[in-house]
């Protein structure tokens, strides 16, 4: 009983101790209230004001981009990744259809696949594609008619998928307007249809360049040559005269051209041949 009195007395006299510290941290947060009213007081300012609106939306929108540039930039470019790869395996080379049905047929199949439309040689019905990409399978039946006319319009063909038109030595008509990825590597691959392509339309495509043209003097056999509204393409007037020099035999089509720098210069070298003569 004695030692219990004892630690009991001893346990009496830490609390005061203790309540010497409780006292010091009471006084502390004094100081811990006026830095948080401190900080309560500054959006007070922010806000209260009247002459200080809050920013627009379309301003905290580009804020908020901007803090996750790095996040948008990444999901732009899997964006970017994921259409160019879809393109790759649209114009990839038809080697499973060609080991089955032939080269022909193979042909046939890529046109449609892509959303195109073409004519057999012999032939006035015309196999297409719809909106939603269905054709009819009644093409299977020609395995050894060659491609006469071909409408690619608007669709995703690009200098890969030329690949699979390779060996098509009747194609007379090609269109191509509005094809996105036609590009001067496209031009240049053209050169297999050298012998027989007589119609051509490259109108309304935006990456062909004055430099890509020049590879259109492989096709000798060429009658007609649309090349109108070409974003990438200055001047189109010297474009029609640099493609008449390569193309004597064809007539070329460019829509908004102004005559007047072509009568010019026919005018100018008239006048030459007269002061010479």
């Amino acid at each position: 009983s004695l030692r219990w009195c004892c630690q009991r007395s001893a346990l009496l006299l830490l609390p005061g101790r203790r309540c010497c510290q409780r006292s010091a941290l009471l006084l502390l947060p004094g100081r811990r209230c006026c830095q948080r009213s401190a900080l309560l007081l500054l959006p007070g300012r922010r806000w209260s004001s009247s002459s200080v609106s809050p920013p627009p939306l379309h301003r905290r929108l580009l804020l908020f981009l901007a803090q996750r540039y790095y996040d948008v930039e990444m999901l732009l470019n899997w964006q970017l990744q994921r259409k160019r790869t879809k393109i790759q395996k649209k114009n990839a080379y038809y080697a499973y259809t060609e080991h089955f049905y032939g080269r022909k047929i193979a042909a046939a199949y890529y046109v449609l696949n892509m959303r195109g439309g073409f004519r057999f040689v012999g032939q006035t019905e015309w196999f297409s594609s719809d909106q939603r990409g269905k054709f009819s399978w009644d093409f299977l039946n020609h395995k050894d008619a060659l491609l006469e006319e071909v409408n690619l319009n608007y669709t995703l063909i690009n200098h890969r998928g030329l690949s699979n038109l390779e060996g098509q030595t009747c194609v007379k008509t090609l269109s191509l307007r509005g094809c996105p990825e036609v590009n001067d590597w496209f031009l240049a691959g053209l050169h297999i249809f050298r012998d027989s392509l007589e119609e051509l339309d490259i109108s309304h495509c935006p990456l062909i360049t004055i430099g890509g043209l020049p590879a259109l003097r492989n096709l000798k056999r060429l009658r007609r040559l649309d090349v109108s509204s070409l974003p990438r393409v200055a001047n189109p007037g010297l474009v029609f005269i640099l493609l008449e020099e390569m193309l004597p035999q064809c007539h070329i089509t460019v829509a908004g051209y102004d005559l007047s720098l072509r009568q010019g210069s026919k005018e100018g070298s008239e006048e030459q041949s007269q002061g010479q003569g």
